[in-house]
C-alpha cells in the first residue's frame, strides 16, 4: 500500500499519529520543498506530537504538475529518514511527517489559498521561494495570483485585513526562510512598496506594518532530497508501504528565529518541542557561526581536498591526517576570532564540533568540486573576514589558513581549452574551474616566479577588495606551502604528506 491517512488508520500501527489529522490549520506556507519539509514541517511535526502546537500546515506550491499529485495521494504525509552522528554516535531515525493538511496550487487554487485568510486559528506564515524569490515586482495584488512570493503575501494578508476588519488580533508571523540577510526586513519593505504600487489604504498598510510580525530566520539542515531509486526500494521494502514524498537529512538542525515579543514567541510555541529551534532577539551570531565556520572551513579546504584526491566530504574526513588539519583549522585559527561581546569562545568551540559530526556523516554525498564553485567569491565573503578577525586578535601566523589559501591558488591553475574555459588538474585528473575570476586568476599566473605572482593575486583588491599583503607575514606563509605542494606533486607525492609534517 501506499502511505496515507487510509493506511495509518487501516494499519493501527500508528495511534501517536492519527490524531494528528483532526488538528487545525494554523501554518500557510509557500513552497513544497525538501528543506521546508526537513526542518520546519519537521519541528512543527515534533511539537505536535508532544502536544505542543497542535497545529497543521496548509502549503501554497507554485508548480503545476500533470496527473494526481503525490500530496494529494498520501494526504502530505511523508516519511523522514534522519541519518548522522551525533556526538561521535551515529544516529538512524525513521519519521512518519503528519504536519502537512493539504497541498494547494496557487494557479490553479488560488481562491483556496485566499480562503485561509479567515481561518482565525491561521497564525503564520512560513516561506523558502529561494533568494530570487524575495524581489520587487511591479503587478496587480488582485491577480489570480500574483506572480511573485511577495505579491501573493500582500493578496492573502489583504484578504486577512478585510475578513477580520483590521483588527490586531489577525496580524500574521511571517517567518521567511530564503537564506538572504535580513530575509524578514527585505520582505516587509517589498511588500509595503507593492501595496503603494497598488493604491491600497494607508489603514491597510499601517495594519501590515504594526501588526503583523516579519521576523528574520536562518535555517542550517543539509536535505538531500529524494533517495536513490534502489535505496527507495530497498526502505520501502523495510516500511512496508510505498511513498513517493521520502526524504532523509543530516541529524543536526538549526531554526534561528528572530522575535521579542511574548505574542509573537507564543505563536511560535513548536520552539519548545525541538532545541534546534532557537527563539532570540538578535540572531547574527548563528548566521556568523554558520558562515564563519561551516562555510568558512569547507572552503579553505575544498581545494586541499581536491588536490589530495578525495571526491566526497565524507572520504576526506574518514583519513585522520585531514581531520587532524580541519580540526587545527576551526578551533585553533577560525573560532577564536569570533569571540565577542554576544559570542563566546566555548559557543564557537560546541559549534566547530558539531560541524566535524556533520562534515563525517556517511549518509551525505557531498562532492569537493560543487564546493569549489565560485571559488574565489567564497574565499572573499567567507574567509578573508576569517583572516582579518584572526589578525584583529592574535601576532600570529594562521597557518591553516595559508595553506588553505595556497591550495586555492593551486586549484586554479589552468589552461584554457578550446571553448575558452578554465581547466584545471589535480594527479592526472582535468576539472572545469567554475569561477567568475578564473581567467583573472589565470592572467596572474603569466608570471614565472612564484613569490610575485602570490604578492600580486594577494594584493589584487578585484579579488578581495583590499591588499592581503599587509597582514603580516601571512604572503611568506602562503608562498611556503605552495612552494611544498608543488615540490611534493613534482616527486609524485600526496600533498596529506606535507599536512602530517606541519600539524
Amino acid at each position: 500500500m501506499q502511505l496515507s491517512q487510509q493506511y495509518i488508520i487501516a494499519s493501527g500501527a500508528y495511534p501517536t499519529i492519527e490524531p494528528l489529522f483532526q488538528l487545525p490549520e494554523k501554518v500557510l506556507q509557500f513552497g513544497t520543498g525538501v528543506l521546508l519539509r526537513g526542518l520546519c514541517d519537521y519541528s512543527i511535526d515534533k511539537a505536535n506530537k508532544k502536544g505542543i502546537f497542535n497545529g497543521r500546515v496548509v502549503v501554497v506550491k507554485s508548480t503545476e504538475g500533470s496527473g494526481a499529485d503525490e500530496f494529494d495521494i498520501q494526504n502530505g504525509l511523508y516519511t523522514h529518514f534522519i541519518k548522522g552522528i551525533d556526538s561521535g554516535q551515529t544516529v538512524d531515525e525513521t519519521v512518519i511527517n503528519a504536519s502537512i493538511s493539504r497541498v494547494l496550487s496557487a494557479k490553479s487554487q488560488w481562491g483556496q489559498v485566499l480562503a485561509c485568510a479567515a481561518n482565525p486559528h491561521m497564525q503564520i506564515i512560513i516561506s523558502n521561494t529561494t533568494e530570487v524569490g524575495i524581489v520587487y515586482t511591479e503587478e496587480d495584488v488582485y491577480a489570480a495570483p500574483p506572480a511573485s512570493f511577495p505579491g501573493k503575501l500582500l493578496a492573502f494578508l489583504l484578504e486577512r485585513y478585510k475578513v477580520f476588519g483590521g483588527s490586531h488580533a489577525s496580524g500574521m508571523v511571517i517567518v521567511p526562510t530564503e537564506l538572504i540577510v535580513n530575509n524578514a526586513g527585505k520582505l516587509k519593505e517589498i511588500v509595503v512598496s507593492l501595496a503603494r504600487f497598488n493604491n491600497l489604504d494607508e489603514a491597510f498598510i499601517d495594519w501590515v506594518e504594526c501588526n503583523n510580525h516579519f521576523c528574520n530566520s536562518l535555517v542550517d539542515r543539509i536535505v538531500p532530497g529524494k533517495l536513490p531509486t534502489a535505496d527507495k526500494a530497498a526502505v520501502e521494502h523495510t516500511l512496508g508501504y510505498t511513498d513517493e514524498l521520502i526524504i532523509m537529512s543530516e541529524v543536526y538542525n538549526l531554526w534561528a528565529i528572530e522575535c521579542a515579543k511574548p505574542e509573537v514567541v507564543q505563536a511560535l510555541s513548536f520552539s519548545l518541542a525541538d532545541k534546534g529551534v532557537v527563539l532570540a532577539h538578535d540572531i547574527s551570531k548563528f548566521r556568523e557561526l554558520k558562515l564563519r565556520l561551516l562555510n568558512g572551513a569547507h572552503t579553505f579546504t575544498c581545494g586541499l581536498a581536491v588536490l589530495a584526491g578525495f571526491e566526497t566530504v565524507k572520504s576526506a574526513m574518514a583519513n585522520d591526517t585531514f581531520l587532524g588539519f580541519i580540526k587545527a583549522l576551526m578551533l585553533h585559527e577560525i573560532a577564536p576570532g569570533l569571540v565577542n561581546e554576544t559570542l563566546t569562545g566555548e559557543e564557537a568551540k560546541n559549534f566547530a564540533l558539531t560541524v566535524i559530526d556533520r562534515f563525517s556523516n556517511p549518509y551525505i554525498e557531498h562532492k569537493w568540486l560543487s564546493i569549489t564553485l565560485q571559488y574565489s567569491s567564497k574565499m572573499l565573503m567567507r574567509n578573508v573576514p576569517n583572516l582579518l578577525n584572526h589578525y584583529a586578535c592574535s601576532t600570529t601566523v594562521p597557518n591553516c589558513m595559508a595553506l588553505g589559501f595556497a591550495c586555492y591558488l593551486r586549484f586554479m591553475q589552468s589552461h584554457k581549452n578550446q571553448q575558452g574555459q578554465c581547466i584545471g588538474n589535480a594527479l592526472g585528473k582535468d576539472y572545469t574551474i567554475n569561477d567568475d575570476k578564473a581567467r583573472l586568476l589565470h592572467e596572474h599566473y603569466e608570471r614565472k616566479e612564484l613569490r610575485p605572482f602570490v604578492a600580486e593575486v594577494l594584493g589584487d583588491e578585484r579579488l578581495w577588495g583590499r591588499d592581503l599583503n599587509n597582514l603580516a607575514g601571512f604572503t611568506d606563509a602562503v608562498v611556503q606551502n605552495l612552494e611544498a605542494i608543488l615540490h611534493l606533486q613534482s616527486e609524485g607525492k600526496s600533498v596529506l604528506d606535507y599536512i602530517a609534517e606541519i600539524l
